[in-house]
């Protein structure tokens, strides 16, 4: 039987799209090289948050974080979808004033958001260190575990009717065909590459650039913290191109761990972890919550995020490929965007009107130039 659609990749957003697809009627099979979860999703912080680097990236992480509100509620247990909120942290009075402009643009958009002084933030968050300005709290946020959300999400598509092939390593994508290594080709009206950093060997031309970023999990303290938190500064400190960069990101996970991030770095796919980077984003992290410096380091392990130059994902037909489509290049919020992510592209394949405008988020979209080249 030829499918409907072929979506590569079984990471969160190919198994969400593969969801979406199967539940609007068509006939879908899910390629994933290993297994569900086991690349970008695997190895990412997990968090469903409304980000707002952009208009365009504000509407579609607003827009997917409510679906993920309807969704949470339906997730095994091992996903450990938690709505715990956000807290920014604002170290200064200074990100403290903007902190002010940036929750009006929350409340503009009837996203909910309140602005923290610093007696309740250490109210709310006993072990942050004292004297900081305040923040913005925003209580609609979550986290979870991808790869456990993941594998959930692709075995309801197999529920509901799509082929979920693990294994299946994909070495080519032509017009409305797949050709998979050991020489099978299959056919589809409609291919959806959300393959993550390996999108643009399948779709040339694809402007994604594999960012490395390292993870630390801790041993476990029940109630250590209780919201992600985030320093105000992240968008300008993680979000730049500008060399390898830090900010503090903690969350607490449902069993009690502390997972502690983040970094970014243009190294290409090297895995290695870098023990210098390490100490620095463990180092900031403690700056803000003094205490976290006496817990235990489990594990410390390396992803590869898919970003573009422009910072918003590719989602949308690629008119290189006849009948291709793509859904990739989310970087760091390809887990809160999923769902989003997913309703577009059944909007585009099935020619209905779609949830938001499309087009910040078309492959073919024009891009600033950057330096890929890796300092």
């Amino acid at each position: 039987m030829t499918p409907d659609a072929i979506v590569v990749g079984g990471g969160l957003v190919g198994a969400m799209t593969a969801l979406a697809l199967t539940e609007a009627g068509a006939d879908v099979t899910l390629l994933e090289a290993s297994f569900p979860g086991g690349g970008s999703s695997g190895a990412a912080m997990g968090h469903v948050v409304v980000m707002d680097d952009s208009p365009a990236q504000f509407a579609l992480c607003a827009y997917s974080r409510a679906r993920w509100q309807d969704l949470a509620d339906s997730l095994p247990a091992s996903g450990e979808y938690d709505g715990c909120g956000t807290l920014w942290i604002a170290a200064t009075e200074d990100e403290l004033g903007g902190a002010v402009e940036r929750a009006s643009q929350y409340w503009a958009a009837g996203v909910a958001a309140e602005m923290i002084n610093s007696q309740d933030l250490q109210a709310l968050e006993p072990e942050l260190r004292p004297g900081l300005a305040g923040g913005l709290l925003v209580p609609g946020d979550g986290v979870c575990y991808p790869p456990a959300v993941a594998r959930a999400i692709s075995a309801r598509a197999a529920s509901r009717g799509a082929r979920v092939q693990p294994g299946s390593v994909v070495q080519s994508v032509e017009a409305n065909a797949v050709r998979l290594q050991d020489g099978t080709v299959l056919y589809a009206g409609a291919i959806v590459i959300a393959a993550g950093v390996a999108s643009p060997y399948l779709a040339p031309g694809l402007p994604i650039i594999p960012r490395k970023g390292h993870l630390v999990i801790s041993d476990r303290a029940p109630g250590f913290v209780r919201h992600q938190l985030v320093e105000l500064g992240y968008l300008h400190s993680a979000h730049t191109f500008a060399g390898a960069s830090v900010a503090f990101n903690v969350q607490p996970r449902r069993n009690g761990q502390m997972l502690v991030g983040s970094s970014r770095e243009l190294v290409g796919t090297d895995p290695s972890i870098n023990r210098t980077l390490v100490a620095t984003m463990l180092s900031r992290a403690v700056e803000f919550v003094p205490r976290l410096g006496e817990l235990r380091a489990l594990r410390t392990w390396t992803g590869f995020r898919p970003a573009t130059p422009d910072k918003l994902p590719l989602i949308g037909p690629w008119p290189a490929i006849p009948g291709v489509w793509i859904a990739a290049g989310h970087e760091g919020l390809g887990i809160t965007m999923a769902t989003g992510t997913a309703d577009l592209i059944v909007a585009g394949i099935s020619n209905t009107a779609p949830p938001i405008d499309p087009a910040p988020y078309r492959p073919d979209r024009g891009m600033p130039s950057i330096d890929l080249i890796a300092a």
